[in-house]
């Protein structure tokens, strides 16, 4: 059941792209329940922002695993086994009774989520490459864009009928038909003869190349640090918005579907565009949309500017991920054909792995305080923008999309 390389079809987009929303999905849903949450299970908003660092960890580290694990034994049963399993966890998350059994919970959701996001962008760059590859991740990342649009508002409608539980109950039953679709629309992408065996040692060697690589590093790091910038945002914004500004948990899903409905927007204009600017040049172009956005924030946070030009500063943040993410993508896997999996999960590490590290960050103030998160976005964004003029190679990579 082995399928030629070849333009995935429009049903299998729509599935890599669902599969790729495990991140967004399983981040994004409970935002509007998460002040909720923090009193029902009487904790801090740091410690029950340890939920999210968690799924992220979970999100990173189970990436290293899924990605070497699919090149040596394909694509298509592990991938398998992690949808299961992310339905299972889900469940276990609406059933935890303490801060401390969430937090494992959602570590285990995270793990199992990875296998999605890191095998559809392998599958991807099975079917696909240069050009091409860039438009089919900048269309992925448009359709995957409309769950952080969705999933606020679905979870702040579920808030309505049910607690915060109930969200995790609704996140493990989207995987049931996620597994059906999968076992029904993708074939296994990754023929027996193109597999790498090996043990733990060659997968360190394989990620260690990776490290040494100045067509892949560079642009994984800017990609990494844009998110991280992105992801104060999303895990912050609750708070501010909600504590801070006074809105409602309803007004904020409304709030953040506009700033990600720009994310979409501009994932999908950048996927047109692409054959005639090339990923380099889109990719600059939104870190510095990055850069502006996030010093900005700062600005209106110290001044105390109110909440409009917040608001301002947190759309254009997410328009301009819209061109970094699928285009970083592009070019960190553009010259990655041997190792496919292994790129796809190192970038996933970097992406959830600096993102983990910010969810605390940003409520160390309490969460009656924008300060910590308007400076963990502004250190974040302003670096992506000096990694890429720093380092990236931009002519090796042009010549090699």
């Amino acid at each position: 059941m082995t399928r030629e390389p070849g333009r995935p079809t429009r049903g299998q987009i729509v599935l890599l792209a669902a599969l790729s929303a495990f991140g967004p999905l399983s981040l994004d849903m409970y935002l509007p329940g998460l002040p909720a949450m923090t009193r029902d299970l009487h904790t801090t908003a740091s410690a029950a922002q340890l939920t999210i660092t968690a799924c992220m960890v979970g999100l990173g580290v189970g990436q290293v695993i899924a990605g070497p694990l699919s090149d040596a034994r394909g694509r298509r049963r592990p991938l398998l086994a992690g949808i299961f399993g992310y339905t299972v966890s889900s469940v276990a998350c609406a059933v935890s009774p303490t801060i401390g059994v969430l937090v494992v919970m959602r570590l285990i959701q995270g793990m199992a989520g990875s296998v999605g996001i890191v095998i559809a962008r392998a599958i991807v760059r099975d079917l696909s490459g240069g050009t091409v590859a860039a438009r089919l991740f900048g269309v992925l990342m448009g359709i995957t864009g409309v769950v952080p649009v969705a999933a606020p508002l679905i979870g702040g409608q579920v808030l309505l009928v049910t607690s915060w539980r109930g969200v995790f109950v609704v996140l493990g039953a989207i995987g049931v038909p996620l597994v059906l679709a999968t076992a029904i629309m993708l074939p296994e992408t990754l023929p027996a003869h193109q597999r790498h065996q090996g043990g733990l040692r060659t997968i360190l060697d394989r990620f260690g190349a990776l490290l040494r690589d100045r067509r892949y590093l560079p642009y994984a790091l800017a990609f990494s640090l844009s998110f991280a910038a992105m992801f104060g945002y999303i895990a912050g914004s609750s708070y501010v918005l909600e504590n801070v500004f006074g809105i409602s948990p309803q007004l904020f899903s409304v709030v953040f579907a506009i700033n990600s409905g720009g994310l979409i927007a501009l994932s999908l204009a950048g996927s047109r565009a692409v054959g005639r600017r090339g990923s380099a040049w889109l990719l600059r172009r939104g870190l510095v949309g990055t850069a502006a956005a996030s010093i900005g924030a700062l600005v209106v946070t110290v001044i105390g500017g109110g909440l409009w030009p917040l608001l301002v500063c947190f759309f254009v943040l997410l328009c301009a991920n819209g061109l970094v993410l699928p285009n970083g993508t592009a070019l960190a896997m553009a010259s990655q054909t041997g190792s496919l999996g292994a790129a796809s999960a190192l970038l996933g590490l970097g992406q959830f792995g600096i993102g983990a590290l910010v969810a605390p960050l940003v409520g160390v103030a309490g969460s009656h305080d924008a300060l910590p998160m308007a400076v963990v976005i502004a250190v974040a964004g302003t670096a992506a923008l000096l990694v890429d003029l720093a380092f990236a190679p931009r002519a090796a990579v042009l010549s090699a999309a």
